[in-house]
């Protein structure tokens, strides 16, 4: 499979449109009472904020955010200690956060198709240039840090 020719960002878009059409399928709700908005709204944020939080980090260090252009910074710190995608962690974490917002099952079939894509469109091109861009020092993060969490 080559790397992909769409931004992740349009994968998110169409992750969150493919669920909402989702929802109109007849399901019965999963959670009663305002729980669902509440965990889907934390949900939503906190994915948010993983995700912004990474790229923050990565303009900071002044590197490229587009995948597969040169890398010209091995960011290591922040969420990038716990993670090696916090950027895409934080678009599923968010996703499960519409999930739950939408409150019924058929939008959590969503999840795993979104990651599916993204580690095999994305993450795995993505790691080799890293390799191949960094060395010793990539494989050296790899080693200590979790590709999801």
């Amino acid at each position: 499979m080559q790397p992909a020719k769409v931004n992740p960002p349009y994968y998110f878009l169409m992750a969150i449109l493919v669920m909402l059409g989702l929802k109109w399928i007849p399901a019965v709700p999963l959670l009663s009472g305002p729980w669902y908005w509440a965990i889907g709204g934390l949900l939503l944020i906190l994915g948010s904020g993983c995700t912004g939080l990474g790229a923050r980090l990565f303009r900071k260090a002044g590197t490229n955010l587009v995948p597969f252009s040169e890398s010209t910074a091995l960011v290591i710190h922040g969420l990038y200690n716990y993670t090696r995608n916090p950027m895409y962690l934080g678009m599923v974490i968010a996703l499960a956060g519409v999930a739950f917002l939408l409150n019924e099952r058929w939008p959590w079939l969503v999840l795993p198709v979104f990651a599916a894509i993204i580690q095999l469109r994305f993450i795995r091109y993505e790691e080799q240039l890293m390799e191949d861009t960094f060395g010793d020092a990539y494989v050296d993060y790899k080693s200590r840090v979790r590709r999801w969490l």
